[in-house]
């Protein structure tokens, strides 16, 4: 699993690091080294000229030692420092002791004769607004048209939410040290960041794992342990019983999406529930799909007196209001696996804490999918608790928490959080995904696998956050 640490996660990190015998200045030299590396790397294509604007704190510290190897190996490297030299304390201060070059005020004009910029101002700590010389600072490095090299995070980029603060720096490229922060994934932090590289500068994984506090990036080591690999002496029926509740005839495109990736997906039964009038327009268009007749709440609850149908997904092209609050009940009293989505959310609009209810009565496994509108519907009511807080990693694992449910959050920073606390984040979404259908899509991948006994959680990370299929275990379980 690939952590990510929030901002005090890492300071934590650091401060065992040291208490376990490896000195600050030792970190710092090594994050230095780190950032001057990909600065020379960069250079090679734009140019020898290196401007490295620093701030009072440890970012800057790793700032004067980055000017410090860069002059040592011939680059011609101007260190501009906001604030007074003598002002700096502990490892910053011991750093700069060792830069024997010029210190510099900051000179915005001075940027327009350099090739690239070393942002070394402030780190993922930055949780205020930037103001005064320090925005000037970073309007004068955006001016500046040419590759900015951002220490640890872009100048201005809350570290915990990925937010603007005021201002902030738009970067070419990265370097982070151990590992990853949430701004580095969350937007707009991801946009201001740019190409990223963690460094490792000698923190050891036991002391990242120790302060860890559940939150990864969305990679096949998430779920790869729960992924339901076919069996060479497996059959269909071994491999779940997917329904999907469709909309009336004319609405039964986004069923027959979900139906179609539930399949896909590899569960080996699927079956779309719906009115008797959609029947036909379902029966022209599926193959494999089975269709069953399903009016309303009653027709489903018949349906799932079968109890071989496993899984259910509700919601898209279903319609909001009390008939599709009625089947989500149905659903969840069957204690089934269930995946809400679309209209299965929207219809529970400021009543959060009643579709809560509804989830618990038997414990059942739930997941729900709602993009930025359908979340902010269902959590209308929840305002300071939920949509209140500005990180979205944050925010989805409140929302999961209050329903005792899974829930996914889509866009292009994707997080799945689990009401354990548990949180991934995914950075590879392609924006090809924001077009009508990839929901129903997405929702469908999810319910096939909830259908062959993948936990929710688990279940909606392979769909959000790998675009690749999962390679093959060399021996077959």
């Amino acid at each position: 699993m690939i952590e990510i640490l929030t901002p005090k996660e890492m300071a934590e990190a650091d401060r065992r690091t040291i208490e376990a015998g490896t000195l600050g200045i030792e970190l710092m030299e090594r994050a230095g080294a780190a950032v001057a590396r990909a600065v020379a790397e960069a250079a090679a294509s734009a140019g020898r000229r290196i401007a490295i604007v620093c701030g009072p704190g440890n970012n800057g510290g790793d700032g004067f030692v980055a000017a410090r190897l860069l002059a040592q190996h011939g680059f011609d490297v101007r260190l501009f420092l906001l604030g007074m030299r003598a002002m700096l304390t502990g490892d910053a201060a011991k750093a700069a002791a060792r830069w024997s070059g010029k210190t510099e005020a900051f000179d915005p004009a001075a940027l327009a004769k350099c090739d690239l910029i070393v942002d070394a101002l402030f780190g993922a700590g930055l949780s205020r607004n930037l103001s005064g010389e320090a925005k000037r600072a970073v309007e004068a490095m955006n001016a500046a048209k040419v590759p900015v090299v951002a220490v640890d995070l872009p100048s201005g980029i809350d570290g915990s939410s990925g937010r603007v603060r005021g201002v902030a720096v738009r970067a070419t490229h990265t370097v982070t040290f151990c590992r990853m922060k949430p701004a580095h994934l969350l937007m707009p932090g991801r946009i201001h960041a740019g190409k990223i590289t963690v460094a490792d500068i000698g923190i050891p994984d036991r002391i990242v794992r120790a302060v860890a506090g559940g939150i990864s990036l969305n990679a096949p080591q998430v779920w790869i342990g729960s992924y339901p690999w076919p069996r060479i002496d497996g059959h269909k029926y071994r491999r779940g019983h997917a329904v999907v509740v469709s909309g009336p005839a004319h609405a039964t495109g986004a069923a027959r999406l979900a139906a179609k990736a539930a399949l896909r997906a590899g569960a080996g039964l699927v079956t779309v529930a719906a009115p008797k009038a959609a029947l036909p327009v379902l029966s022209a268009s599926l193959e494999a799909v089975m269709i069953r007749q399903a009016q309303g709440a009653a027709g489903l609850k018949k349906l799932l007196a079968d109890e071989r149908l496993n899984a259910v997904l509700l919601g898209p092209g279903n319609g909001t209001g009390k008939a599709t609050k009625a089947m989500v009940e149905v659903a969840a009293t069957a204690k089934r696996g269930l995946v809400l989505d679309a209209d299965a959310i929207s219809s529970f609009t400021r009543e959060s804490g009643k579709l809560a209810k509804i989830l618990s009565l038997n414990r059942i496994q739930a997941l729900l999918t709602p993009h930025d509108g359908e979340f902010a519907k269902l959590f209308a009511s929840d305002s300071a608790q939920i949509t209140g807080i500005e990180s979205k990693i944050e925010k989805v694992r409140a929302a999961a928490k209050r329903l005792g449910a899974a829930v996914l959050l889509k866009g292009p920073d994707t997080v799945v959080a689990s009401p354990d606390g548990r949180a991934t984040v995914a950075n590879n979404a392609p924006p090809w995904l924001a077009t009508a259908g990839a929901g129903d899509v997405l929702a469908g991948i999810s319910l096939g696998l909830v259908a062959q006994g993948m936990p929710v959680y688990e279940a909606a990370a392979p769909r959000s956050g790998c675009t690749a299929k999962p390679r093959r275990r060399q021996a077959l379980e």
